[in-house]
């Protein structure tokens, strides 16, 4: 329908109900929310820790729990979900995970000691693994032609610029003290979203696909699961366990890991190799035999889809890895609030919802994988410019035209990387792919803060040895002082600061963040650069597969 038509006065009574041009764009703004609420919801607790530590009581191991499981499930359970969305409709996938947030979103506002709160965060990773790929999905379908490009520029915008505002919403909250609203604006946001959902959305799903492939694929379902699941939890889990020889205590279900040997950590990482190797094999059987399948491997083939998936994954990596490192440069040297350092991050915001609205337009004009070049680029200048501008000196302001720039590039890029990750994909398997996209798109996640994390640490503890290595103090107590920074992530800074005897030692501290700021951006920077180097081989998209799904 020309969008001309959805700007001309009916000339009969107004319909009981929106128009079907004028539906789709409600309906957007529907799915709209609903991402903005599960990405919100992945990285508002990080700002809110100390208040709910406090509050709770909560020990170290409960922290980095309450902080990781969400992320864990979620995307443990992406493909899973986002299958079965294909197979049972993706509006009623879409109302259930909503439902499902939205409940466990009260049981973590009620929570009254840390496993309840944990348990409740791992029950929204439940409810958000089925509501990302639905959205992701039927935006796929039911946009075409010029609307697609601007839906998916809504679309990506949301994704990028809502994990900049959960620490912005985060450190008002935190400030204000009442972390518990956090999860109880969720209620009666959820059951908007529902009740939206139900009038606007469409009714999507798999066309009838043959009498053998309509079943449940059960092996391939627990095997991604579990898979993903040991993946995740390894990668996240790194830092804290150690990637090799244990660093602290770890048990699970009343079993206690050995204190010497071998971390928990690379078992479970190969684990999930072995999990997801084995996924593929029994994939590749069943498709052979024609039975359903939980993942299409021959998805892989479409050349955009794969590098799509790719590109993903290192954007995110880029884009957690400098949401962690940030905020702890600026506590660490600054001893900025909770609010002062999330406003520091807004300019990133702030650049993707403005550039993922134009992006649609620039992709109508020149082509979807053009925007996402153009973005990439911006990213890398960014970030490669901030690495090198950093000092012990610089504060939110300095900061905030590179945020700026990475946030426009990263609107453009995540506006239209969907967008040409999926438009070759035939419709009938959106649910599936969509699923994997957002895999991708989470596994880089948990990559960007254990990878720029591990960075970040290592320089800090290296610089502040360097910086100690002519100072007064014995050399056990500048190897206690060095050892304390590097993991307390560099807010043992402020301690230091606060104690007039040890000057020197915040001086060097202060010099030591800024160099280890410096090496995680100019990292990822680097990451970012493959990313664009993967992005210079999409190729323009046509939506050839789609309508002969609809035809």
């Amino acid at each position: 329908m020309p969008e001309s038509t959805f700007l001309t006065p009916p000339r009969v009574p107004a319909p009981a109900e929106p128009a079907p041009g004028r539906r789709r764009w409600l309906g957007m703004a529907v799915i709209s929310l609903g991402v903005s609420l599960i990405v919100v919801d992945a990285t508002i607790v990080g700002v809110l820790l100390p208040r709910i530590v406090t509050d709770l009581g909560l020990t170290t191991t409960g922290a980095e729990w309450v902080t990781s499981v969400y992320a864990l499930v979620f995307a443990a359970l992406l493909i899973p979900f986002g299958r079965a969305g294909d197979l049972f409709g993706r509006r009623r996938m879409f109302v259930l995970g909503v439902a499902v947030f939205t409940v466990a979103s009260a049981g973590a506002a009620l929570a009254g000691g840390g496993a309840a709160l944990i348990g409740a965060r791992a029950l929204q990773g439940v409810g958000a693994s089925m509501v990302l790929p639905a959205t992701l999905s039927t935006v796929n379908a039911v946009f075409t032609g010029r609307d697609r490009a601007v839906a998916f520029g809504i679309w990506g915008s949301m994704i990028s610029g809502m994990a900049a505002l959960g620490p912005l919403a985060g450190g008002a909250l935190a400030t204000g003290g009442g972390w518990r609203w956090a999860f109880g604006i969720n209620l009666p946001l959820g059951a908007a979203l529902i009740a939206g959902a139900l009038w606007l959305l469409p009714e999507t799903r798999q066309p009838h696909p043959p009498k053998a492939r309509r079943g449940a694929d059960w092996p391939g379902g627990l095997l991604s699961t579990l898979g993903l699941g040991a993946l995740v939890f390894g990668i996240i889990e790194g830092q804290t366990y150690g990637w090799w020889a244990p660093t602290r205590p770890f048990s699970v279900a009343g079993f206690d890991w050995p204190e010497s040997g071998l971390s928990p950590v690379p078992v479970v990482l190969a684990l999930g190799a072995v999990l997801l190797a084995a996924l593929v094999a029994v994939e590749r059987s069943r498709a052979a035999a024609g039975r359903s399948v939980l993942l299409d491997l021959d998805l892989f083939r479409i050349p955009n889809f794969r590098r799509g998936n790719l590109a993903s994954a290192l954007i995110n990596v880029g884009e957690l890895g400098l949401l962690f490192v940030l905020p702890l440069f600026l506590l660490g040297v600054h001893g900025t609030n909770p609010l002062e350092i999330s406003v520091a991050i807004l300019p990133l915001a702030a650049g993707a919802f403005l550039s993922g609205g134009y992006a649609g337009r620039l992709a109508n004009r020149h082509g979807a994988h053009w925007a996402v070049q153009i973005g990439m680029a911006l990213e890398v200048g960014a970030v490669l410019a901030l690495g090198v501008t950093v000092s012990a000196s610089t504060g939110g302001l300095g900061l905030a035209p590179w945020m700026l720039l990475y946030g426009l590039g990263l609107g453009l890029t995540s506006a239209q990387l969907t967008n040409v990750s999926l438009a070759d994909v035939p419709q009938a398997r959106a649910g599936q792919a969509s699923g994997t996209q957002s895999t991708a798109r989470q596994v880089g996640a948990a990559l960007g803060v254990a990878a720029i994390g591990t960075v970040f640490a290592t320089s800090l503890g290296h610089a502040m040895t360097e910086r100690l290595a002519a100072s007064a103090l014995p050399p056990a107590e500048r190897a206690a002082v060095a050892r304390d920074l590097r993991e307390s992530a560099g807010t043992y800074g402020r301690e230091l600061h606060g104690t007039p005897a040890r000057a020197a030692e915040a001086r060097a501290a202060d010099a030591s963040l800024a160099i280890a700021t410096r090496h995680a951006a100019l990292t990822t920077a680097a990451i970012l650069a493959l990313g664009l180097a993967v992005s210079m081989r999409l190729r323009p998209t046509s939506d050839l597969h789609r309508q002969e799904s609809k035809g």
